[in-house]
């Protein structure tokens, strides 16, 4: 296993981020008004193959409402942002489907991934790495925001995500387990 940081994603200037928030918000509103979406110019770096998890929060309490993403570069990063976004509002079984009217009340969030690669537990860094944990067919991801925004170290970190996999908070430690880390490039309406 490699002890070095995997490389980090792609920066994106502030007219990237903007539209790929906005284009993240309409695909949601169109999806509940059962409209159909269509995707206007973009920036030439939007269109890159890309992986990206979006988050959405209620404004006021930053509460989770929902964050659904991909790990992989398989489509244009637009195409992901607007398909992990409709995703977020309505396929995280962890909570009911937003509403139209619900909609303006959240801010949503967008983490664009680096490339996963093989880390050592003890390189990883909470708050710069996102975290993958797979073991006995299980796998868990915590994007790297998480650990900074709950305050926890590298072993809680770990812990955490072996249990988002369903595995017991020490199956990090097993020779069989594969951890992996990647960078994620971060930014939300608020």
């Amino acid at each position: 296993m490699s002890t070095n940081a995997p490389s980090g994603p792609a920066r994106f200037n502030e007219e990237e981020r903007r539209q790929l928030l906005a284009l993240a918000r309409q695909a949601i509103a169109a999806h509940l008004a059962c409209a159909l979406l269509t995707l206007p110019e973009v920036a030439p770096a939007l269109r890159w193959p890309g992986a990206a998890f979006v988050t959405l929060r209620r404004r006021g309490d930053d509460e989770l409402r929902g964050c659904i993403g991909t790990v992989e570069a398989r489509q244009p990063l637009v195409d992901a942002v607007v398909r992990m976004a409709v995703a977020a509002a309505t396929q995280d079984l962890r909570f009911a489907s937003v509403t139209a009217g619900e909609l303006p009340s959240l801010a949503l969030e967008i983490s664009i991934l680096g490339p996963a690669a093989p880390i050592a537990a003890q390189a990883v860094e909470p708050g710069v790495h996102g975290l993958i944990v797979r073991h006995g067919g299980r796998s868990g991801l915590l994007l790297p925001q998480v650990a900074t925004d709950h305050g926890w170290d590298r072993e809680t970190f770990l812990q955490c995500t072996c249990l988002k996999a369903g595995l017991p908070r020490d199956a990090w430690r097993d020779p069989g387990a594969i951890l992996l880390a990647f960078t994620a490039e971060v930014f939300g309406e608020d």
